[in-house]
């Protein structure tokens, strides 16, 4: 199964008030010729009591090594009301930007590639903060299209399945990680989240977010002994992961070979 662009939403999740980070977003997606939809992001700072309640902040604490801030749970949110239109529109597939993308030259092969070859992701992502230990799914034309047995981190640019999104979304609340960190159990929610190589785009908020503050100074992470548990998951999950993997025929894949499989969760 392919996708073509107009297959697909462009979602562009912006603070009402980030009018800079907005328009430096229109300007990149016009020069590509792509036309988002600007979905105001959920301010996790005033809406923080009526999301506290979907939240579990002292699994956060446990899973995370820090306290949940309320940045966090704007995020979170954001990115599950994004799904949920993605799931009452016409789209079969969305690109979920966050505004502080940084678009590379070679972005519009990359999301041609990408979709031509829907078949053999359920969420792909086009940038990273972390992607570690990667595993050779497929070789695509310049690129390669990995799982990974590590950390996978950054949920900036990323192209997901309506049917995908409707699957994860029974499982997202209560909150007890970050987004990213809860995408990344992949072993939990029956999907394929992979990364196409090498990346397309990047994020770069220049040390400045509402969200962990300048340089992350919002961030406080407990002292290492109160973080034991959060390392023991963080160790517990590289075995989840390649296990998963492993169980899926993607641990050791025949790599440029479709596993035949329909579109849409394994």
């Amino acid at each position: 199964m392919s996708l073509k662009k107009t297959n697909i939403g462009i979602w562009l999740i912006n603070l009402p008030d980030d009018t800079s980070r907005r328009q430096k977003m229109e300007f990149q997606l016009k020069e590509l010729g792509l036309e988002a939809n600007i979905f105001k992001a959920i301010d996790g700072k005033k809406y923080e009591n009526e999301l506290s309640i979907k939240a579990c902040p002292k699994a956060y604490a446990r899973n995370m090594g820090s306290n949940l801030l309320p940045g966090k749970l704007g995020v979170y949110a954001s990115h599950i009301s994004v799904w949920e239109a993605l799931l009452e529109s016409s789209h079969e597939a969305a690109l979920v930007l966050e505004d502080d993308v940084v678009f590379h030259n070679d972005f519009t092969l990359a999301l041609e590639i990408a979709l031509e070859n829907a078949d053999l992701w359920d969420l792909v992502k086009l940038s990273k903060i972390r992607a570690k230990f990667p595993i050779k799914q497929a070789e695509l034309g310049p690129y390669t299209l990995n799982a990974y047995i590590g950390p996978f981190t950054g949920n900036a640019c990323y192209l997901i399945h309506k049917s995908v999104a409707k699957h994860i979304l029974r499982g997202l609340w209560p909150q007890t990680r970050a987004l990213d960190h809860e995408l990344n159990r992949f072993f939990v929610h029956n999907y394929r989240q992979l990364g196409l190589e090498p990346w397309a785009s990047h994020p770069d908020d220049h040390g400045i977010s509402t969200i962990t503050g300048m340089n992350f100074s919002f961030v406080k992470k407990f002292k290492w002994y109160k973080r034991l548990p959060y390392y023991c998951l963080k160790a517990a999950n590289y075995f989840r992961r390649a296990f998963w993997l492993w169980k899926n025929d993607m641990l050791w894949p025949n790599v440029n070979k479709r596993n035949g499989k329909e579109t849409g969760c394994l």
